[in-house]
């Protein structure tokens, strides 16, 4: 099991939780919706492979009321229609913050959803994704487990 960082060194962890606070703040003022993040977030942990901020978000997301098929269908967003031209652009965003370096493709990527969300939302987004990026590793490294959850998202016992 790995060490849990977060609890290994508090005054770090305070830090990187403010970090997170004045990136929400951030959201707010950009004009970034909740549900947006929430598909950054779940994009991103999903490419990460980080199980407890996938169960965390995608609760989240349902909360903040993402349609379920979406959260569904994530992984194919390019290929399906469900999703709006801004949600296609911070799904974008997640995409190229967390596969990095940047290709040509990427880099295009960006340039259209900074095209599509305007530079407030587009900055906003990047640092959402920068930000759950920092999670998922904190998590990953942590090896934080993902409690079995029954059908209305309470933990089992």
């Amino acid at each position: 099991m790995g060490l849990y960082l977060d609890k290994s060194a508090p005054d770090v962890w305070k830090a990187v939780t403010a970090f997170s606070a004045a990136v929400a703040k951030e959201v707010e003022r950009s004009g970034l919706s909740a549900q947006e993040a929430e598909l950054i977030k779940v994009r991103a942990s999903q490419l990460n492979a980080c199980a407890f901020c996938l169960d965390l978000h995608s609760r989240e997301a349902r909360a903040a009321d993402i349609a379920q098929q979406k959260l569904d269908l994530l992984p194919a967003w390019r290929e399906s229609g469900l999703y709006t031209e801004r949600e296609r652009a911070v799904l974008a965003v997640a995409e190229a913050a967390t596969r990095l370096p940047l290709s040509e493709e990427s880099k295009a990527d960006l340039a259209g959803a900074r095209s599509e969300l305007g530079d407030a939302a587009f900055a906003a987004a990047e640092w959402v994704a920068l930000t759950i990026n920092t999670f998922n590793r904190i998590s990953i490294l942590s090896e934080h487990p993902v409690r079995p959850r029954g059908a209305d998202g309470k933990v089992l016992s």
